[in-house]
């Protein structure tokens, strides 16, 4: 599936105008306020776009009015969100690029103009280009609700279908065979995988039983992380690097994950209490979040693009290394981003995974990454100083 190559955002919250380049591990780490959560944010946007639900997405966000640059624009420049990914399949050689803008409402006199509600999010354009040979090739080209697209034998045809302004053509055109690249881009944004906000609270499901269904892939949830361990127990028979892991972080403890039945179940035995299995209920929140991000970072099969926002939220920082190195083993499987505002969790990663951190910093009230060039690239010099 193809790989992340290069982000770009603008019009985004404090995104102004940024666009940079993404390696197997990418490493982003700030103060709160710099921004860094929006690059993280733009990321799931564009999966949303994938899916056809990203001006609702926006509009759960606080609608267009919230999301919005509010900084100056220059005299005449439309109000505009642009997301913009590359994606580069190495297997074939080909590189994807897809845009997509959003805009507001047009309106006159007050008066919305068009079948829409006031404030709600409209996509404006979309663009999808393959880049198979020497020159790059427009397969999708949206303007509004006209535009073309190329079918398997390269021909322009039209839509087909008539697309609401708050549709994107990428969901919308679902004939696999018919529009290839567009399947091909949608199977990969639709497959990236985000952890951020997984619940530890005395409800949360990672704290009961889930159904026993053979899971590779931890849901961003958390839900089915006692089926993840199961998978990794008694189908795959395997649970090396999750022991490893688990004893990493809790000297002397071990993860108990019994032969499920219609349910998954997991515990604990601590090395003070060893007759005793510790159920999820009864772990702290640090403990379960780590292994939420276990499940996460040492699955069965873990998807081909992999962002963490945070992970080290609640964790006690005697776990700060141990999660560092399932950061870093986990990037020699997929693709991994990593946001973070611990500077131990980055200087961890950097030095298991030989990678430089990126700190993320405002600039004239915009989020920038220092050592970030205009050119999108990033300086090579150690001063990490940015080019003017």
């Amino acid at each position: 599936m193809p790989a992340v190559r290069e982000i770009e955002a603008a019009g985004y919250r404090s995104l102004k105008n940024i666009r940079f380049p993404v390696g197997p591990l990418s490493v982003f780490v700030g103060g709160n306020g710099t921004g860094k959560t929006n690059l993280y944010r733009a990321l799931g946007l564009l999966q949303a776009a994938s899916g056809g639900t990203l001006t609702r997405a926006l509009a759960a966000e606080g609608g267009m009015e919230s999301v919005l640059w509010a900084g100056s624009r220059r005299k005449g420049e439309p109000a505009r969100v642009r997301l913009s990914a590359e994606l580069a399949d190495e297997t074939t050689g080909h590189a994807y690029t897809y845009a997509v803008e959003v805009g507001l409402v047009p309106q006159v006199g007050g008066a919305v103009y068009g079948a829409a509600f006031a404030l709600e999010p409209q996509v404006k354009s979309e663009r999808l280009t393959v880049q198979a040979g020497a020159r790059p090739v427009t397969v999708l080209d949206r303007d509004g609700p006209a535009g073309f697209v190329r079918d398997e034998e390269g021909r322009k045809r039209s839509f087909g279908t008539d697309l609401l302004p708050t549709e994107t053509a990428l969901a919308a055109l679902q004939d696999a065979v018919r529009f290839p690249e567009l399947q091909i881009v949608r199977q990969a944004f639709g497959a990236w995988r985000f952890y951020h906000d997984v619940r530890t609270d005395a409800g949360s499901p990672l704290r009961r039983p889930c159904l026993a269904v053979t899971t590779p892939t931890l849901a961003s949830d958390g839900a089915d992380l006692a089926a993840v361990f199961a998978t990794l127990a008694h189908i795959r028979g395997d649970t090396v690097d999750l022991d490893a892991a688990f004893a990493d972080a809790f000297p002397g403890a071990r993860l108990v994950v019994p032969r499920p039945d219609r349910e998954a179940r997991f515990g604990v035995i601590f090395a003070e209490y060893p007759k005793r299995i510790f159920e999820p209920s009864e772990l702290s929140d640090g403990t379960l979040r780590y292994l939420a991000l276990a499940g996460a970072l040492l699955a069965y099969r873990l998807p081909p693009f992999l962002a963490l926002n945070e992970p080290e939220t609640s964790l006690h920082p005697d776990l700060t290394e141990p999660l560092a190195r399932m950061i870093v083993q986990a990037s020699k499987r997929t693709q991994v981003w990593l946001v973070t505002h611990s500077e131990r969790l980055a200087a961890a990663v950097a030095e298991s995974g030989g990678v430089r951190p990126r700190l993320v910093l405002k600039r004239d009230g915009a989020t920038w990454i220092e050592g970030l060039r205009l050119s999108g690239d990033f300086s090579q010099d150690e001063a990490g100083e940015e080019d003017e």
